[in-house]
């Protein structure tokens, strides 16, 4: 039964900006029975969600929201949400990440309050300096309840002083409808396509790719590259590929809508995550849905959805050479990719249906109030 039916509640869903992954919640949250108040703490350089604000869910005008987060306007937010608390009456907030919306609304001295990891904040964030460090312990200490997408970034909670009893894990997952199956049936010629879909900032390791497939691509030349996206990185990535002498091999599609992913995953032979710092990566979790076998790093958050030889292969973080040798034992192999695609599919379906684990959530809302 689902519990979607249960308890009514006013909920406040606080978070960062406004992403795709904010706009899957509060989607999801707006076929709920609860009534949901979607607070926004910044607006940042570069908005990644043009998608309008689902239905139902009542956007809130208030002190944050307009401009770049700042620490020195904290007592400013804090004082913005009390007043956005007391006109609202919420049953409980829902804030992350931690050492910014979480940390805010624990100062409001609200309870009840469940705090859900970005991953990021857990993985890197914590430990930026000291300051970082207590405000992370201090709000987890504080906080009524707590959920994350991967066993990792629970397991640093608790060492932070989170109540172990009060702790949920789901992977966010994925529609498993929308990313489906790629048919390999329809691959008839001898090409093979590595594909990366993550920013080309320093915590998730494209410029890993990019030098791996410079070593592919001086054995085979029937191998190319795909980059989606950008990044601060972009500079780096560009001058290793050029100094490689494999542009015309690699093609950049840029940004492309939730809508049109399935198309570019169903293009590619094999996805590549090269992250030094990740939870449960979304992206690897819609490649693994579309059949797509997976090279991923070592980070303890990969090794949770990918095994060796089964749905994909798994590379010590950082290292090119290991990366270079398993793409090209996946175009020496691509007979057997096939099964390796139902492996992956199979995993997505066990661990990363999103309409199965946001249930999971709703039931960390009815734990946080009781």
């Amino acid at each position: 039964m689902s519990l979607w039916s249960d308890v009514f509640m006013r909920i406040i869903y606080f978070s960062l900006d406004y992403t795709p992954h904010d706009h899957r919640f509060l989607s999801a949250l707006s076929q709920s029975d609860h009534q949901v108040f979607y607070v926004r703490l910044k607006r940042g350089p570069r908005q990644t969600e043009d998608r309008p604000v689902p239905e139902k869910i009542e956007q809130v005008l208030w002190e944050g929201g307009r401009e770049i987060f700042r620490w020195r306007d904290v007592p400013k937010y804090v004082s913005g949400l009390r007043e956005v608390i007391k006109q609202i009456q919420p049953d409980l907030i829902h804030a992350g990440p931690i050492q910014t919306c979480a940390f805010i609304a624990v100062l409001t001295g609200f309870r009840p309050i469940l705090t859900m990891s970005w991953g990021f904040d857990l993985m890197k964030d914590d430990t930026r300096n000291r300051w970082w460090g207590w405000v992370t312990r201090y709000t987890l200490r504080r906080s009524t309840f707590f959920t994350s997408d991967a066993e990792v970034t629970r397991d640093k909670a608790v060492a932070y002083g989170m109540n172990p009893q009060r702790t949920v894990v789901f992977p966010w997952g994925v529609d498993l409808n929308h990313f489906s199956p790629k048919d390999w049936s329809l691959h008839t010629d001898n090409s093979f396509t590595v594909f990366c879909n993550r920013s080309w900032e320093l915590n998730y390791g494209v410029d890993v790719v990019a030098r791996a497939f410079v070593k592919v691509a001086a054995q085979r030349e029937d191998v190319s590259l795909m980059l989606l996206g950008s990044g601060s990185q972009g500079a780096i990535i560009r001058d290793i590929l050029i100094g490689g002498g494999v542009m015309d091999q690699v093609t950049f599609p840029g940004f492309i809508s939730n809508d049109a992913l399935p198309r570019f995953y169903h293009l590619a032979d094999l996805y590549i995550s090269a992250s030094h710092v990740d939870g449960s990566s979304v992206s690897l979790m819609e490649a693994l849905a579309c059949g797509l076998p997976c090279a991923v790093s070592d980070i303890p958050a990969n090794c949770e959805w990918v095994t060796d030889g089964v749905n994909g292969w798994i590379f010590p973080d950082g290292n090119v050479d290991a990366l270079t040798g398993i793409i090209l034992k996946a175009v020496e192999q691509r007979e057997s990719l096939a099964q390796i695609s139902r492996n992956a599919r199979a995993t997505a379906e066990t661990k990363a249906d999103w309409k199965r684990n946001f249930e999971e959530l709703i039931r960390a809302y009815q734990l946080t109030v009781t």
